[in-house]
């Protein structure tokens, strides 16, 4: 992981500057990361997310979750 993550950190940038993240950060105990984040489709999400550099370097799994949120925090974007 470690070698790619400057790479992965750098994909996130860009995910963000495009507005697709909404939050990421890594998991405690540091087992792994979440990113929260909004696309037309899963389909084009998923497509997206291909190109991480953890995706390409074969060194994450990935899963998705879709879901519906019907409440927020009046801050959650």
């Amino acid at each position: 992981m470690e070698p790619h993550l400057d790479a992965h950190m750098a994909f996130v940038a860009e995910l963000k500057a495009d507005g697709t993240l909404l939050a990421a950060g890594r998991k405690e105990p540091r087992t792994g990361g979440i990113i929260l984040a909004t696309a037309p489709s899963l389909k084009a999400l998923r497509d997206r997310m291909a190109h991480d550099p953890f995706a390409t370097a074969g060194v994450a799994r990935f899963s998705f979750t879709e879901f519906a949120p019907n409440t927020r925090h009046p801050g959650f974007v």
